[in-house]
Parts: C-alpha cells; sequence; structure tokens
C-alpha cells in the first residue's frame, strides 16, 4: 500500500478512496500513536471533529466521532466550520485531537481526512507514517464507561470562532462595502458573521451549500462572479474562499483580481509598519511571482522560499520564528492568531489594511506588480516520474535557458491531485503562454500512463 498521507492529510474520491471504514480506522489509529506518545497521560482524551459542507462529510464525521469514541476520546462534533475555526477551536479548548473532513478547493466528489496535534497544529510526518503502520491492528477496547462519548455542538464553536476573528483586528471596518463568495462551503455562515460584526457592509454570494454545489463554478477557484458582485454592488472591496475557508483571494473595486502573492505583500508592509514582521521576513513558495519577491527586496523585507504546500510553509515559519507566510492560492498564515491559513482572517486584516490607510484596495495591492506568469494543469499522466523522466528534463532545461534571467520555469507533481503543473514566469505573456504550452504537450507525452 502506498503513504496514505499527502501534503495536506488523506484524501480522494469519497465513498471509494476514503471510506467510513477508513475513517474508522484512521481515527482509532490515530488515537493509539498520540496515546501511546504521552499525550493524554493523566487525563480523558478529547477531541474536535469538523467538516465542510460536502454530502459526504455527513456520513465521514460520524465515522471519525465513532471511531475516536470507540478508542476511549470524548468528541464534540462541531459540525460545518471552515478547517481554521477547527484548528483554533483544537488550541483555544485545550483538546487533544483536531480533525477536519475537508478536501478544501476539490470538486464536490473528493473528501479527506486531517488531524490536528494539541494546538492546532498538522501532525508531524513521523506521527503520519505511525498511523499508518498501526491501521487494522489488533487492539484492546475499552468498556463501559472508559468508551468515549460524543457531543453535538448547537453552534457555540462558531460564535467562538467568530469573536476571535474579530479580535484580531484593531479598526472596525464601518463605512465598507465588502462582497463576499463563500463558495458554498463552510464559511458560508461563519464568513459573513465575522465581517459583519466588525461593522462591514457585507454583500454575500454562494452562501446556500446544499452538500453538492461547495466549489461549483464560485469561490476562491472560480472568482469571476465575485468580480461582477463587486462591480455590480459597488464595493470597496471582494473576497472569496474556498470550500473549507482556508484561502482567501480578493477583488478590487474595478473588479481585479487580487492574489495571495499581492494579498502578502500588503500584509507584511502591515506588520513591518507595526513592527510585527518577526525578522522582517515574508514566507513563500516556489510557486510566487517574482514580482512578491521584487517589492519585498524593495521595502526591506526577506523573501524566504520553501516548497510548495502549506505545511512547508508552516514548518518554515515555525522553525524559524517567523509571523508570516503563504502561497500565491490565497492560503497565508498569520502566525499570531492562526496555526493554519484562515481565509476569514485574512479577509478582515486585508480589509482593516483598507480602512485604516483610507487607501484603496487597487493601490495596496499595486506594491506587487507580478511578472507574466501562466500555470497549466496536465492531468492523467504518471506523476510519480516528472522529476525522473530525462527527455523532460532535458525539456525545462531547454526552456530556462531560452527565457534567461527574465523568467523561470517550475515543474512539479500535485500533491493532493492526479497531474503535473507546468508554471512558467516570462517577460511577456505571449512567452509565457507558448513555453508553458509547449512543455505541457512534452509532460503529457513523455509521462503518458
Amino acid at each position: 500500500m502506498g503513504r496514505l498521507f499527502g501534503t495536506d492529510g488523506v484524501r480522494g474520491l469519497a465513498n471509494r478512496d476514503v471510506t467510513a471504514e477508513l475513517a474508522v480506522d484512521l481515527s482509532v489509529a490515530a488515537a493509539h500513536v498520540l496515546g501511546a506518545r504521552g499525550e493524554f497521560a493523566g487525563h480523558r482524551p478529547r477531541a474536535v471533529v469538523g467538516r465542510d459542507s460536502r454530502i459526504s462529510g455527513e456520513f465521514l464525521s460520524a465515522a471519525v466521532a465513532a471511531g475516536l469514541a470507540s478508542a476511549g476520546v470524548d468528541v464534540n462534533n462541531v459540525g460545518v466550520l471552515p478547517t481554521p475555526a477547527v484548528a483554533y477551536l483544537t488550541a483555544h479548548l485545550g483538546v487533544d485531537i483536531g480533525v477536519v473532513l475537508s478536501a478544501s478547493h476539490n470538486p464536490m466528489p473528493d473528501n479527506g481526512i486531517k488531524f490536528l496535534a494539541r494546538g492546532g497544529h498538522k501532525l508531524d510526518d513521523d506521527v503520519e507514517l505511525a498511523i499508518e503502520a498501526r491501521l487494522t491492528e489488533d487492539w484492546d477496547r475499552p468498556l463501559g464507561g472508559d468508551v468515549g462519548r460524543i457531543r453535538l455542538d448547537t453552534g457555540g464553536a462558531g460564535d467562538l470562532y467568530v469573536q476571535h476573528l474579530v479580535s484580531t483586528i484593531g479598526a472596525r471596518l464601518d463605512g465598507l462595502r465588502i462582497a463576499v463568495d463563500c463558495a458554498n462551503g463552510a464559511a458560508s455562515e461563519v464568513g459573513p458573521a465575522a465581517l459583519r460584526e466588525a461593522g462591514a457592509d457585507v454583500v454575500v454570494i454562494n452562501a446556500s451549500p446544499d452538500g453538492r454545489n461547495i466549489n461549483e463554478k464560485c469561490g476562491s477557484t472560480h472568482p469571476e462572479q465575485l468580480q461582477a458582485a463587486v462591480v455590480a454592488s459597488e464595493a470597496d472591496l471582494g473576497v472569496a474562499f474556498d470550500g473549507d475557508a482556508d484561502r482567501c483571494l480578493a477583488v478590487d473595486a474595478t473588479g481585479r483580481l487580487v492574489d495571495g502573492d499581492q494579498i502578502m505583500g500588503v500584509l507584511a508592509l502591515t506588520l513591518r509598519d507595526s513592527g510585527r514582521l518577526a525578522h522582517d521576513t515574508l514566507v513563500a513558495t516556489v510557486m510566487s511571482n517574482l514580482g512578491l519577491r521584487l517589492a519585498m527586496t524593495a521595502a526591506g523585507i526577506r523573501t524566504l522560499v520553501t516548497s510548495v504546500g502549506d505545511r512547508y510553509v508552516l514548518e518554515a515559519m515555525r522553525s524559524g520564528g517567523y509571523s508570516l507566510g503563504g502561497e500565491q492560492s490565497g492560503h497565508i498564515i498569520m502566525a499570531e492568531h492562526a496555526t493554519t491559513g484562515d481565509g476569514i482572517l485574512t479577509a478582515l486584516q486585508l480589509a482593516a489594511r483598507v480602512a485604516t490607510t483610507g487607501e484603496s484596495l487597487e493601490r495596496l495591492a499595486g506594491v506587487v506588480q507580478r511578472l507574466p506568469q501562466t500555470l497549466v494543469n496536465v492531468p492523467g499522466v504518471d506523476k510519480t516520474r516528472a522529476d525522473q523522466d530525462g527527455p523532460l528534463l532535458e525539456a525545462v532545461q531547454a526552456a530556462e535557458a531560452s527565457l534567461g534571467e527574465t523568467g523561470r520555469v517550475l515543474l512539479r507533481s500535485s500533491g493532493t491531485e492526479d497531474l503535473v503543473r507546468v508554471m512558467v514566469e516570462a517577460a511577456t505573456q505571449a512567452d509565457a503562454d507558448r513555453v508553458a504550452r509547449d512543455l505541457a504537450d512534452v509532460v503529457a507525452a513523455r509521462l503518458a500512463l
């Protein structure tokens, strides 16, 4: 069996790859591994379980709760809440395990299982490997009063999370009109609630989840609806979340998209100006546009570059004591307030910057002048051979040589989907499009299944 855990938990097609049986077994194994590591010493273990709005999350969250309770863990099932809300509650309530059922920005048929350790942090790789090793093992089951209890939250957890979010900004948002696209996902209630609590006039779209419409032509992966809504409602800005609301992209008043690189640039300057940008450093991934690095250099801010994936950003932040990091996709981590990317937190912080400076988002985001960039996803290929195929690697080297110092090429296997990503930056959009298209053809031919 190949490794179950990817860069963001266990993910796949719900009820085929991610089954109720697997959810039970993983939860039991997680309880056993954490217990063996002394995490439950001296007390009865507790867990928080939450999910996004996918229909499959209903039976999967029930299976996770059942598995944990069968292993003697008391469970607080908080229902539909963003991934960062579960991380916050895991830390705030002092529980031993957090579990999120979500496939984030993936299509509705997918789902995933993500475990969080005490404090709301993702599990280390060695812990995930230990969990896999103990799947379906024989074990002594607790009996009688030693089995866990399951409690269904009635809304208090969401209220706690909203209060936390609003407390992180030092300015009211009164007078700002903000359009918000909730992707028919986990932020459909708490996202607009937090912005309204902070004083904003909120225009809401795609906040009617029915279990099937999560991420469907909406949210951060499809911002076109939000762009139109911002212009139509004459909003000052718009924000779009993904299905589990750990990402946020924005739209300025003209309807122009503001991506994660630009948001990071705005927030880095915000933190620097208030003396809260630790070590004057921003942590970003290799996917971030070269324009972000140039803007940060001009502002006297160092950019530390990691591999793609929020877990690698977070690892670098924790090891170096940095306060801000993220990805171009809008997955942005503010260590002062969260242990993972938080789309609603990002939206509030961005809006607060607009409110306190009196500047438009268009002007603020303009600090990052993006180089033309093209990203092509190539599906239906053997992504495990992307860094091993000689002719493909030669084609990448040739492309980089043709771009010279005005561009770059990044070829990588997706950590969450069965595809290879080809990213090209160049001096002109035409060059970026041409090189990316040609390399994508080579990937499709060389790595064909």
